[in-house]
């Protein structure tokens, strides 16, 4: 499990957007960069500056993926046949703590995370505590029964800012099935994602 070493919405004000589509993110009542000049810090961004946003507000919105991990799955998706962006997309939505997150099983992907280690999942009826575990088309996630009764699943699953999507085809409220791979497209961002610049940014 990787370790976040800071506070999960300074990157909201860091990449000046609510990047996980919360109501509490202080990007809503203070748009300026963190730090005490952040107000005044008005630069212009060079080509590499805007991948590497791109790439840290990619790498942030999965629960802030370590480098390293982030870096071996690009290197996976640039392997596959087609899109390397469309393929890196698709292999950060089939991690477990995703699929958990999206299935509204938790309501941040950092208590997705947090639910996924400490063994509340199972995945086709054998309990998971990896996070970063890759799920298959076809695999059925569900919560232990421990978690049924948490808070914060019931917390999760009452938010209105975000649906369950298209390629997650829940079965009752503690059972998803993981129906099918998505596209850039399809995956529910709250803002715009552009992975063709993190391509970019690893072919340097």
């Amino acid at each position: 499990m990787s370790k976040r070493n800071s506070a999960k919405y300074k990157l909201d004000r860091r990449m000046g957007e609510n990047i996980w589509g919360r109501p509490k993110s202080p990007i809503n009542t203070r748009p300026n960069p963190p730090g005490q000049h952040g107000a005044r810090r008005k630069s212009k961004v060079s080509d590499y500056g805007i991948q590497l946003r791109a790439k840290q507000k990619l790498k942030g919105y999965y629960g802030d993926v370590t480098e390293k991990q982030f870096k071996q799955t690009y290197q996976e998706a640039a392997k596959m046949k087609g899109d390397t962006g469309q393929n890196l997309i698709g292999l950060l939505e089939r991690r477990l703590d995703m699929v958990v997150y999206r299935a509204k099983f938790a309501p941040t992907i950092f208590s997705a995370r947090q639910i996924v280690s400490h063994g509340h999942i199972y995945v086709n009826g054998v309990k998971c505590n990896i996070a970063s575990r890759r799920i298959k088309v076809g695999d059925t996630i569900s919560l232990g029964n421990k978690a049924k009764e948490m808070a914060l699943v019931a917390e999760a699953q009452a938010l209105a800012e975000r649906e369950v999507p298209d390629y997650v085809a829940v079965d009752g409220t503690d059972k998803v099935q993981f129906v099918r791979v998505p596209t850039l497209d399809e995956v529910p961002y709250p803002v715009r994602m552009e992975p063709n610049l993190v391509v970019e940014f690893y072919s340097r």
